[in-house]
């Protein structure tokens, strides 16, 4: 197996996820400013274009990052970061999905209608951006208040939700919002989750 990467947030939360798995595969860069993800030979691996994608040995391509990182939660169970029974894979899921639309989203939305990479992939609204900077200070003081009284965003251990926050905050800081002190719940996990190994995949 190897896995289509590139340095940006998406492939990074299935680095991360595969490092807290100690898990190594190959990873195969692929040059998105040279359009190397729009030539027939990718579209093959995934029409949309898009990073990560891992394909198997038989050739088998499986696109969209939560979704390669549940192929290897099924696998490889353990650790687990996808939650452990019925009630605990619904919050982990609840909080990742949460984590998605909400400051993952916005965030990438600064980027997509702001940044001159973008420029060439999207009409750029700039009012858009403003709103989208807006809407991600925003949801850091929502994550702020969901983290009162525990540890991580599920509950007591590190999951997959964790993993796409601090891949949002670290993507966000600090072009787009920067950590308050007063967001002492956020400061306090965020120093938590950057102090594990994982954080450098």
């Amino acid at each position: 197996m190897k896995i289509y990467d590139i340095r940006a947030p998406n492939p990074r939360r299935v680095r991360i996820f595969l490092a807290e798995k100690r898990l190594e595969l190959p990873l195969k860069a692929v040059d998105v400013g040279a359009g190397a993800n729009r030539s027939s030979e990718f579209l093959e691996k995934n029409a949309l274009g898009k990073l990560p994608v891992l394909e198997q040995d038989d050739g088998t391509c499986i696109s969209e990052s939560v979704a390669i990182c549940r192929f290897f939660e099924l696998k490889y169970p353990n650790p687990p970061l996808m939650g452990v029974d019925a009630v605990d894979q619904a919050r982990v899921e609840m909080w990742n999905r949460r984590i998605e639309l909400g400051l993952f989203r916005t965030t990438a939305d600064y980027f997509q209608h702001s940044a001159p990479f973008f420029k060439d992939q999207f009409v750029q609204l700039p009012a858009y951006a403003a709103s989208a900077k807006a809407s991600a200070e925003t949801e850091l003081g929502l994550l702020d208040e969901a983290l009162e009284g525990r540890r991580f965003f599920a509950g007591d251990r590190f999951t997959i939700a964790d993993i796409t926050a601090w891949v949002a905050i670290e993507l966000g800081t600090p072009s787009v919002f920067t950590l308050q002190p007063d967001f002492k719940n956020l400061m306090r996990w965020h120093a938590e989750v950057s102090s594990r190994p994982s954080a450098s995949a």
